[in-house]
């Protein structure tokens, strides 16, 4: 087995707040690894548009911010590899961060993984994944030109999906078990006033149907118990995200949610790991709060190297 590639900091992930970190460490001089295993810039990629990060008169789209962070990382020496990291372990000061093409070793790793979509867990939904179901509007939108589709959920990222698949289907019928929105005042308003838009209140999906895509939704309502189809091609599933954690169990601390204990250094219970952005405890889920995050823990990530090298 050959000898771990040896860095400074690894960074487990390429969203903003591992962005934000690599760009910290790598400007501090540090020998700075970030991995991510899916599309640089984590689940901001997915936004269309993102009006609240600073900076920024405009709006900007996802995709185009999260490329900005990474060039500005790599513009001061982070490296990046394309793969996934199936755990860590502890040997005396390093850490060793395991993945399919080889392990890497650093006395510090920033755990910035953030988190994927939760499934509904109805039937149809695993079978017609990428036939209809969707769980990103940005990715597979165009797909349903002048379609009828639902979304399934009441917070932010239902009612982006929802705003950004209007621009291509005929009509989007947005379903949430409440009734009322746990989004934000702005994106309901936007929602609400969108012509294309109708909602579905106090219902949950029991099952998505078609032969081989997706052609009607069987819904229950949650009050009455009454129970109706909905003729639709597609559907996108935004009913909140988990967070991924499980390469660290029993390595770290983590709640109840999956989501890992920090303190406002970013420190988890093990010293020389840390962890920002989605995939911390208590996360509000913003890109303005992940890119803090990275930032925090990569300044307590440089003391704690530094330190830690003292004899």
């Amino acid at each position: 087995m050959s000898a771990p590639s040896r860095y400074d900091v690894i960074i487990i992930g390429g969203g903003p707040a591992g962005l934000s970190a690599g760009l910290y460490t790598a400007r501090a001089k540090l020998k700075t690894l970030i991995i991510e295993g899916s599309a640089i810039g984590g689940r901001m990629a997915e936004a269309w548009e993102i009006e609240n990060y600073p900076g920024f008169t405009e709006a900007v789209h996802g995709y185009d911010l999260g490329q900005k962070m990474y060039e500005q990382a790599t513009r001061f020496g982070a490296e990046h590899a394309q793969t996934s990291v199936t755990g860590i372990r502890v040997d005396g000061r390093e850490k060793i961060v395991t993945t399919p093409i080889g392990d890497y070793a650093a006395p510090a790793v920033i755990i910035a993984g953030g988190s994927e979509r939760r499934k509904l867990g109805v039937p149809g939904e695993t079978e017609l994944t990428g036939r209809g179901v969707s769980f990103c509007a940005t990715c597979d939108g165009p797909f349903f030109r002048e379609k009828v589709v639902a979304v399934v959920g009441g917070g932010n990222a239902a009612l982006n999906e929802a705003t950004h698949i209007s621009h291509f289907a005929s009509k989007v019928y947005v379903i949430h078990r409440r009734d009322s929105m746990r989004a934000t005042k702005v994106l309901q308003e936007k929602a609400f006033s969108d012509p294309k838009i109708e909602f579905i209140w106090n219902t949950e999906v029991t099952a998505i149907e078609g032969k081989d895509s997706v052609e009607r939704l069987k819904l229950k309502n949650v009050q009455t118990g009454a129970e109706s189809a909905l003729p639709a091609q597609g559907v996108f599933i935004a009913v909140g995200l988990i967070p991924n954690t499980g390469y660290l169990q029993n390595i770290i601390s983590i709640d109840q949610y999956g989501a890992v204990i920090t303190n406002d250094k970013m420190e988890t219970n093990v010293p020389g790991i840390y962890a920002a952005g989605d995939v911390r405890a208590n996360s509000v889920r913003q890109v303005v709060t992940a890119a803090g995050d990275g930032a925090t823990a990569a300044l307590y990530a440089q003391k704690f190297i530094s330190e830690s090298a003292k004899p």
